[in-house]
């Protein structure tokens, strides 16, 4: 469909009153899609349903849907998903595949309802294929950052962590790792909660809590498995921790998340849940620390001088090398293609830390964390905070949203 079609015939036809709930869902997703949406929410108010759309990592209101209507909406998704359509006082999560452009293109769903006070909440997570497809300069890693990643792939054994909170494009990462070293003699497995993309010539476990298999079980089966490189979708618990460790000591390449605020701070949560000081130093081969920012719309961005008063105001919160020749940045202004946001897209602002005898060294210390970031800095890691206003600097996003999201 060209640009806004899915959407103006939502609008179409939820004016019309008189038209299939099925074509009403269709028409929903279509919109999402076109508009790159990465969540749909579906919420119930006392009056009507909002449906709000995450574009560019961003919630805005698109559409109202009747309050009549709601029921029917929430009837039909849930028989796409084949949840329990009697079922409206506990939480269900499924899944199913919707056609687009008369079959001609399609999107996988997931599908998360949960009751609220007045009524089921949805959220439908789309997943589409075009993360394969990414490269580490199209994530945002600038060249110093890209040679460290590439060495530290180049790697037998060890481990690779990506840390961020929920959002930050963590998995992109991932995967765009896997896609790089995916060939016919390599053998890589991956277990996943949820698998949200399938890549070609990966076995791809996902998580049953149901029956038995998490992340930490998954991970002992893969091991007999044979694998050259594996993928763990997240570290969440002390077992999952250790069994990862010893799997990179013992001659795999491991990849995997956590949910820290930094790169650096990575290396205490580990710690803290009861990794020795020496087996930290002796896997842990590269930290990766990464928020996702917009990009500016390149048909409508525009130069624009920073002021004395702006740049002043930054020097509270922003180191002084980082503000140094910051004299104007390219701002949208908002047109029809990126819908009047100024914004299309997004990038990674990333940390990148290679872990080198220097900082394996304060790791086996327990020096503190104010240490580590300061020796981090030393050895050639340029801060979050910093990549990011290299990128203000190049055109590829505003300083708001750089601190949006770093302080947000």
């Amino acid at each position: 469909m060209s640009t806004h079609k899915a959407q103006e015939r939502l609008e179409t036809e939820l004016r019309q009153g008189v038209i299939s709930i099925v074509d009403v869902v269709d028409a929903l997703i279509a919109a999402a899609h076109e508009a790159g949406a990465s969540d749909v929410h579906i919420d119930p108010t006392e009056q009507e349903v909002a449906v709000r759309m995450r574009i560019d990592g961003v919630l805005k209101t698109t559409n109202t849907l009747p309050k009549t209507m709601y029921a029917e909406v929430i009837s039909r998704i849930k028989i796409l998903a084949n949840l329990r359509t009697d079922e409206h006082q506990a939480a269900q999560d499924g899944r199913f595949r919707a056609t687009l452009d008369d079959g001609a293109q399609f999107v996988d769903v997931r599908v998360s309802i949960v009751p609220t006070y007045h009524g089921e909440n949805v959220v439908l997570r789309l997943l589409t294929d075009n993360k394969e497809q990414y490269s580490l300069e199209m994530l945002g890693y600038r060249e110093p950052e890209r040679k460290k990643i590439e060495r530290a792939l180049k790697r037998p054994h060890g481990m690779i962590l990506v840390t961020g909170p929920t959002g930050s494009g963590k998995t992109t990462t991932l995967y765009t790792f896997l896609k790089m070293l995916n060939d016919d003699d390599t053998s890589i497995i991956t277990i996943e909660d949820p698998i949200e993309y399938a890549i070609g010539g990966i076995t791809q476990i996902q998580t049953n809590s149901g029956r038995g298999l998490s992340f930490a079980s998954g991970l002992r089966s893969i091991l007999r498995q044979d694998p050259d490189l594996i993928m763990v979708g997240e570290i969440r618990d002390t077992e999952t921790a250790g069994i990862a460790v010893n799997t990179a000591l013992t001659g795999h390449l491991l990849f995997s998340t956590l949910h820290t605020s930094d790169a650096v701070t990575t290396l205490p949560r580990l710690h803290d849940m009861g990794i020795e000081s020496y087996l930290v130093a002796s896997t842990v081969n590269l930290l990766i620390g990464q928020r996702l920012v917009r990009k500016n719309c390149p048909k409508c961005s525009k130069k624009q001088k920073v002021t004395d008063a702006e740049r002043e105001s930054l020097r509270e919160i922003v180191p002084a090398d980082a503000l140094e020749g910051l004299a104007e940045q390219t701002v949208g202004t908002g047109c029809a293609a990126c819908n009047q946001t100024g914004f299309a897209g997004r990038l990674s602002i990333n940390e990148v830390l290679e872990i080198n005898d220097e900082i394996r060294e304060a790791i086996l210390t327990r020096q503190s964390t104010g240490t580590l970031k300061k020796l981090a800095k030393e050895n050639g890691m340029t801060p979050m905070l910093e990549d990011g206003f290299l990128k203000v600097k190049s055109g590829d996003t505003t300083i708001d949203e750089v601190v949006r999201v770093i302080h947000e």
